[in-house]
């Protein structure tokens, strides 16, 4: 059953010029999870096909040895089940925007449906093209890149669709220094997910080969562009933490009390420790495969978790009313 909500303020009583809420449909933002969840699993399988070395294991596209379905077996399972979740996802943000567009009320949201479906046909584009020109670098990075970068739209479909969002009290008064931390936390983070996707692309991985020093050292010496991008991923990596933990404090500072603020921001602290757990790991082992795959889908995750304490942010919240006093919380009706 969908809930209604009143678009204007004026349907309220509040404020004229107050965002439109739009309408919750449970299935759809069910619908849009499934999606943003398919994503996930999309970038935790893509990485296991980079850190097996199976990207090439399939040499045609966009059928596979000349088949719809070729033999699971070797680096073709990782290659081949790659692009049949690919194949999935893309089925599901073309469900996802033919459905938004015909029942959304936001227009704004309908765009944002319609960039997820761009963005998954030209990201298939992209991973064809990075099979027959064998893996350039620059193709294979902005795969990745656009993989990010459609990961937070379908997590943002799947947010901006969801009961609290549409229901949630909003304010006038804004906290801009939160804002701009989140904004930068999400910024940092998405550099650093670039700055590791090179570092894969180019076999940088190793180029430092211990940790927490590198080569012994605080700062190694950058003889060769290997070691260089490797440095600055690792630099990267102390920027995410530093402002992770400034918009967690902030939060449990100024927010204590906001569970849709409390929760990301705790979550996002518990994923930036994992990830520098993980990348450890994969020093010391060589670049194993379960913690080399791991660390790309905790990367993800730390991105879409800031995406979403980011948007919370940048969303009023609680009205005033002219008399100073905060208006009650507008509900959906059944």
């Amino acid at each position: 059953m969908t809930c209604r909500l009143p678009e204007r303020a004026s349907e309220l009583g509040g404020q004229e010029g107050a965002p439109a809420l739009g309408s919750f449909d449970p299935w759809r933002h069910r619908f849009a999870r499934l999606t943003a969840s398919a994503t996930f699993v999309l970038i935790f399988v893509g990485g296991l096909v980079t850190s097996t070395g199976s990207s090439l294991s399939v040499p045609d596209w966009p059928l596979s040895y000349g088949q719809f379905f070729p033999p699971m077996v070797g680096g073709v399972l990782y290659e081949h089940g790659h692009r049949m979740v690919a194949g999935t996802v893309a089925l599901l943000t073309a469900g996802l925007a033919a459905w938004t567009y015909r029942a959304e009320q936001r227009g704004w949201v309908r765009w944002l449906a319609g960039a997820a479906l761009v963005c998954v046909v030209l990201q298939a584009v992209l991973g064809g093209v990075t099979v027959l020109l064998r893996l350039p670098t620059a193709v294979s990075v902005s795969h990745a890149a656009l993989a990010q970068a459609f990961f937070c739209l379908v997590v943002a479909l799947a947010l901006v669709t969801g009961r609290s969002w549409l229901s949630e009290e909003f304010s006038v008064v804004t906290d801009a220094r939160l804002q701009g931390l989140c904004a930068a936390t999400t910024a940092a983070v998405y550099a650093q997910l670039m700055l590791g996707a090179i570092m894969r692309h180019t076999g940088a991985g190793l180029a430092i080969p211990d940790f927490p020093l590198a080569y012994g050292r605080l700062v190694p010496p950058i003889a060769s562009f290997p070691v260089g991008i490797h440095f600055a991923h690792r630099v990267g990596a102390l920027v995410v933490a530093a402002l992770t933990v400034s918009t967690a404090a902030h939060v449990l500072r100024r927010h204590r009390q906001e569970r849709g603020l409390m929760r990301p921001a705790m979550l996002l602290g518990a994923f930036v420790a994992i990830q520098i757990s993980l990348g450890a790991t994969i020093i010391w082992t060589r670049k194993a495969v379960l913690p080399t795959t791991s660390h790309v889908a905790i990367g993800a995750a730390i991105l879409a978790t800031s995406l979403v304490i980011t948007l919370r942010s940048l969303r009023a919240r609680r009205p005033i009313e002219a008399s100073g006093r905060e208006a009650p919380p507008l509900r959906a009706s059944g």
